[in-house]
């Protein structure tokens, strides 16, 4: 029989103060569910750039208001979801300069994770995840 997988949700307004609620959610969870530092740094850094995307995107329309964090440990990786009622998808900047602000943040995703993805669920929006390796 696997082993069982731990879930939080953490439901917020798209608003700039989600992102650092977001970060501090999941490291006392993470905490608690005693994943290793490592893991909780990476975790923490993905759900910052997640987070981010989803408050910045959900900014530019009215309607978009809220958002959700999921964490999944399933004892071999650890999953990152954050949803939104926007349904375009997430994309990749291509060349970022040196000075640019912004533009980085699916590639620092991609750099702490094993891979990530997005997909529209039945209730509308979209879920972007990752999933971070956890220490044996």
């Amino acid at each position: 029989m696997p082993p069982e997988t731990l879930v939080s949700r953490l439901e917020l307004a798209a608003q700039p103060d989600a992102v650092r609620w977001a970060r501090r959610h999941a490291r006392d969870v993470l905490n608690a569910w005693q994943v290793s530092d490592d893991a909780i740094d990476s975790a923490a850094l993905a759900v910052s750039e997640l987070v981010t995307n989803a408050v910045r995107h959900a900014t530019n329309t009215a309607s978009l208001d809220r958002l959700a964090l999921t964490l999944r440990h399933s004892h071999i990786q650890l999953r990152v979801e954050v949803s939104d009622p926007d349904v375009r998808p997430p994309v990749r900047s291509g060349a970022v300069s040196f000075t640019s602000e912004g533009g980085r943040g699916l590639r620092l995703v991609e750099t702490v994770s094993k891979e990530w993805g997005c997909y529209h669920p039945p209730t509308g929006g979209k879920v972007v995840w990752c999933a971070v390796a956890l220490d044996d």
